[in-house]
């Protein structure tokens, strides 16, 4: 494991009466990418806020690439890039009007935004959009180029705010491929979303956050062996999903059943395919099709967040 470049400590937040952090701990490995999960509400931007010096801790502490983030808050927004859930670039300017005004936000001199503007709007793909205004650019443009914005500065790390929320398919994946290329080149990214499947494909490491703090940390695949095996049934009457959800019901493991339509899906702990088929046909049912498989991300978090809240 590489060493750490963001580190938080029982990190505490309260605005009010609302207490946003809990106590939250949190590493995130140089030269990876760690996705923060959680449902809203939970923590997970306010997280990000006090990271990116955006807002002071109420309790606990917390560094970036060796700098606190209260006492050497100039240091590291020296070190950090910041796409937030919304543009923020200017809908009246050009790309690369946009891109040369922060280069000199940040200090670079007026030849040295140039260059860069023009670096980064060939690299990521936008150079032929790049004189147009922004207003005429689409969502996944705009995104794109508020992600580049942000890193003008060639930032050791890059938080990125539910980056790809509201866009098409097709432009998140353009967001996921830039979001590749910058972690090969070394870049720490530390990701929250709400899309399961963008963590999956992203992170190397994932963080659950619930209620203001961290309540499961691993790799995807870990978190994932942890909830156990789903055995998937399709039936040949949606009628009979109920009573074969009930036979069944001794082989599950940790979790819930799901029942949709002719479709049932439950965890189950040490099961064979033949032992499953074997009762099914033995009760009279009618089976199109029958599989093992692992559970995905989105399986897990709602039975992570869903103990969570019955154990609170």
């Amino acid at each position: 494991m590489n060493e750490p470049i963001v580190v938080a400590e029982g990190l505490h937040k309260r605005y009010g009466d609302t207490h946003a952090l809990r106590g939250l701990d949190l590493e995130v490995a140089r030269g990876t990418v760690c996705g923060v999960l959680g449902p809203n509400g939970a923590g997970k931007s306010t997280a990000v806020r006090i990271l990116a010096t955006l807002a002071d801790p109420t309790e606990g502490r917390a560094t970036v690439a060796g700098f606190d983030v209260v006492r050497q808050a100039g240091e590291v927004r020296r070190r950090i890039g910041l796409a937030g859930q919304s543009a923020a670039v200017d809908e009246y300017l050009s790309g690369r009007e946009n891109l040369r005004m922060f280069g000199r936000f940040h200090h670079l001199g007026r030849k040295e935004a140039r260059r860069r503007a023009d670096e980064l709007l060939e690299r990521f793909g936008l150079a032929d959009a790049a004189d147009k205004p922004v207003s005429g650019y689409s969502g996944g443009m705009r995104r794109r180029l508020d992600l580049i914005a942000s890193l003008v500065v060639d930032p050791e790390v890059l938080f990125l705010d539910e980056p790809t929320t509201g866009l098409d398919p097709r432009s998140r994946g353009e967001i996921w491929q830039a979001v590749r290329d910058l972690v090969r080149e070394g870049t720490t990214v530390l990701l929250t979303t709400q899309y399961l499947d963008e963590a999956d494909q992203l992170a190397d490491d994932i963080a659950v956050i619930d209620h203001g703090r961290v309540i499961a940390r691993d790799t995807p695949d870990r978190l994932k062996s942890q909830i156990g095996t789903r055995l998937d049934v399709v039936l040949a009457d949606p009628a009979d999903t109920g009573r074969a959800a009930g036979l069944l019901n001794g082989l599950m493991g940790r979790g819930e059943p799901d029942l949709s339509g002719a479709r049932l899906s439950l965890p189950v702990g040490d099961v064979t395919l033949p032992e499953v088929v074997r009762r099914l046909d033995a009760a009279g049912f009618g089976v199109l099709d029958v599989s093992l498989r692992r559970p995905t991300l989105d399986e897990v978090f709602l039975e992570l967040t869903e103990h969570k809240k019955e154990s609170v």
